[in-house]
């Protein structure tokens, strides 16, 4: 039996993670979770993510600290540390990656513990929604020894500031749901995740896929180079979106005083 379930709601896929009892990320778990993940990510057919946990009141608690003990080992008795440039990202890290570089929206609906691996697999997808319930969220790893290596220290700190991300990572803070979206490392709280995730995710089942992937891209990239650089790409962008046929069928239907309105 596997630990990864994925279920269609129209033009969104909902991958839950279980890993009973514990909910524990593993490294058979982000293998299984990534071959998913990338046939979905293709799919033109598929306008939306969901990563959900499926045990109650546990999204993801945190990567299996055994494995992470025994990769210690091995790396101790490697001759030396792997270069910063070496191969391309496997397991896990190839995980985050690719819900990161997604062309479309991923949100996480975060309905239990999610602490460590958990909670940095979120900072890669999109939105994040939490049940106001949950007990732990954030990024505990300095308290035993280690930092958070699976793109936290980089991710979070675009997402609450520098002086918040240093707090929270230097000292292994975790928040309960409330907290977590008081300080903006959740974007929502609702009572049931999954249902409000689903509820977003089909804004996106009407509109044009190609405008919602640049708009993606580009964003993520904007605070990685010079605003120039950035409005370059953003121009050339907009220009072939408005080439596609759903950014013009989009444009006939807002040219309605109407639609205007809504908008």
């Amino acid at each position: 039996m596997g630990l990864v379930t994925v279920t269609r709601r129209g033009g969104t896929a909902v991958m839950t993670y279980a890993n009973p009892p514990f909910g524990t990320m593993t490294a058979a778990g982000a293998q299984e979770m990534l071959e998913l993940f990338r046939p979905l990510s293709a799919d033109p057919a598929v306008r939306a993510v969901i990563v959900t946990g499926g045990i109650p009141d546990i999204f993801i608690r945190h990567y299996d600290v055994g494995e992470l003990s025994n990769m210690g080992d091995a790396l101790k008795a490697a001759p030396e540390p792997p270069p910063a440039d070496g191969p391309p990202a496997q397991g896990y890290l190839a995980l985050v990656d690719a819900i990161f570089d997604a062309p479309k929206p991923v949100i996480a609906a975060i309905n239990g513990l999610c602490m460590g691996g958990g909670f940095e697999l979120t900072l890669a997808c999109d939105l994040r929604i939490a049940s106001p319930e949950v007990a732990a969220i954030g990024l505990p790893e300095t308290r035993i020894g280690i930092f958070p290596g699976g793109g936290g220290t980089q991710r979070l700190p675009r997402v609450v500031g520098e002086a918040k991300a240093l707090e929270i990572i230097l000292r292994g803070l975790t928040f309960t749901g409330r907290q977590a979206h008081a300080i903006g490392m959740v974007h929502e709280l609702a009572a049931d995740p999954l249902a409000r995730a689903l509820e977003i995710a089909a804004e996106w089942e009407p509109r044009g896929a190609e405008g919602i992937a640049y708009a993606k891209r580009l964003t993520r990239a904007a605070l990685d180079r010079p605003v120039s650089e950035g409005l370059a790409d953003e121009r050339h962008a907009f220009l072939q979106v408005m080439r596609t046929a759903s950014a013009r069928e989009g444009l006939r239907q807002g040219q309605a005083p109407a639609r205007i309105q809504e908008i």
